[in-house]
Formats: structure tokens, sequence, C-alpha cells
């Protein structure tokens, strides 16, 4: 397996006397989806906030194409290449689809003294919108206002922006949530997809799309980790079966 793109070793955050994320060791390679999975408040998000710099670790390292990145705001690790997409949707509602990924293109490509100039002029950021857009599956959707898409078709969105930014990573944060079967098994694709150009971290409560996307899960409970590995061994695990997921039953996805 290549060397990974992103690695933390014993990353802690703590507030005041609770400790959110107790010394977690990960890594993340480029073709592999790895999904953190747990219980509500076992420390996944706050996980992704301290990867993304969206909160500062309490101690421990995160490295990036080794570069140390602990700490850094979240502008300057979105540009370094890390995407991320947020558990409640994130995007410009009073703009079309491709407006949406021009935008954020072109936070790629500041220019200065540039401010009387359409947006429209501009090539490469168009190009890349047009790319984003195709990868994320909403190269139909173009001129669509991004209020009337569907649920789904909202979270591809957002993913398409963060493609827009040409990431090496990406840090999807329950990106099938309040989704229907349709549009699940649409996200479960999509992200297959894009696992194979892009190291993905997943964090989902949907164990049918974990088990059929994921190459390695990460389980937490009360910020620590308890089982890391293929889905095979997490299924097997009797510490995940009793503090997760209540039994082996539950594990078949």
């Amino acid at each position: 397996m290549s060397e990974p793109i992103l690695r933390t070793h014993e990353l802690t955050k703590r507030f005041g006397g609770l400790v959110a994320v107790d010394k977690v060791s990960l890594e993340l390679h480029v073709g592999e989806v790895h999904a953190v999975i747990g219980p509500n408040g076992a420390g996944k998000s706050t996980l992704t906030n301290l990867l993304s710099g969206d909160l500062p670790p309490t101690s421990g390292t995160v490295q990036f194409e080794n570069r140390d990145i602990a700490g850094l705001p979240s502008d300057r690790i979105s540009r370094l290449g890390v995407g991320r997409s947020y558990q409640k949707t994130n995007i410009f509602l009073p703009f079309t689809v491709f407006e949406n990924c021009r935008l954020a293109a072109q936070s790629r490509a500041p220019r200065a003294w540039r401010v009387w100039r359409g947006a429209g002029v501009f090539g490469d950021t168009n190009r890349q919108a047009e790319a984003a857009m195709e990868a994320a599956g909403l190269a139909h959707r173009r001129e669509r206002v991004a209020a009337t898409l569907s649920h789904g078709e909202q979270r591809q969105l957002e993913i398409a922006m963060c493609l827009a930014t040409q990431p090496r990573l990406l840090l999807l944060d329950e990106p099938l949530a309040g989704m229907g079967p349709h549009e699940s098994h649409r996200m479960v694709d999509l992200i297959r997809k894009l696992s194979e150009g892009h190291a993905i971290m997943l964090i989902e409560h949907d164990m049918d799309a974990v088990f059929a996307v994921a190459h390695k899960l990460t389980v937490m409970v009360n910020g620590e980790v308890i089982e890391s590995g293929t889905p095979e061994t997490v299924r097997a695990s009797p510490a995940v079966q009793l503090a997760y997921l209540g039994g082996e039953d539950n594990l078949h996805g």
C-alpha cells in the first residue's frame, strides 16, 4: 500500500474536563474509503473538525503529505488539498449549480485588481467548475438554482463544490443523512467513484452504506478508538458488537 496521505498520532481534543477525542491514531490513503463510525457523542465530528482545521487539537499530531498541519486554520488546510462537507448542507441556495461550483473554484485562483471583470471570463475556473459538476453527477443540473434541487442533489452539490477546489483528501460528514434509498444508493456510487482518485474519510450512521463502500473502518466510543481494520475485522469484533452495534446481527449491512 502507498504511503498515507494523512496520518494522526494520539490526536486529542479536550473541552475543559471533557475529552472529546482521546489519543486517536489513524491513516488515510488515496484510493481508500476509511469510515469512522460510532454512536452519537463518540467524537467523530470533532475528529473531522480537527483534521479540517475547524478546531485546534489539545495535543497530538496531524500530518498531511508529510507536513505538520495540526492547529493550522481551516482555509490554509483547505488550500493544501483537504476538502470537507458538513452535517448540514453548506451551499448558496439562490445560485445555480454552476455558480456554486465556480465560486468554489475561484477560491483557488484569487485575482487581485480584477474586481471589475465578470467571473465568466476566467476560463480556468469555469473548466474546474464544469469538471466538478461532471464528477459529482450534476452536469445535467448545471443551470438549476440550488434551492430547487432535491435533498440528495444538494448533498451532491456540496461535494461538487469540494471537488472544484481540487482536493486530494475528502472529509465527508454524514453525506447520506436524510436520504431515501434511491438517493443513498446514488451517493454510495459517487463515493465509490471518487475514492479512485482521492483519500476519503467517511462519517456515517447508515451501516448498509458503510459496509458497501468502506475499505477500512475505525470505531469510536467516548472519544476513543475501540477497533480499526477491515469490515470483516470490525464485524467480528466482540467489543464493537457490544459497545456500538448491539450484537452481530446488526453488523450485516
